[in-house]
């Protein structure tokens, strides 16, 4: 029985996406559920309803929305760090150099 080598054996999944061109647009959503997934644990951490919190990041209910939208990713920097405030966190962006 012969059985054919796989190419992609051994292949990293990040190289794959880039050689798709998908590992940007991957990148950046994975980013974007890691904080809504944050900020949701951290409103159930510290009992504050959607609501409660809008108004605290003096923000719609809306915009809040969008921000826990996990697929959602054109959220703006100052949403992010208001809503960062608000729970007692500190928001921080990095730029390091590409692979």
């Amino acid at each position: 029985m012969t059985t054919k080598k796989n190419p992609h054996r051994g292949g990293k999944f990040e190289d794959y996406l880039a050689e798709q061109n998908l590992l940007d647009a991957v990148t950046l959503t994975a980013t974007k559920r890691v904080l809504a997934w944050q900020i949701a644990e951290l409103m159930k951490k510290q009992r504050l309803t959607k609501t409660v919190l809008a108004k605290r990041m003096k923000t719609s209910r809306a915009a809040l929305d969008r921000l826990l939208d996990e697929q959602n990713t054109a959220v703006t920097l100052q949403t992010m760090g208001r809503a960062a405030a608000v729970l007692g966190q500190e928001l921080t962006i990095t730029l390091r150099r590409a692979a």
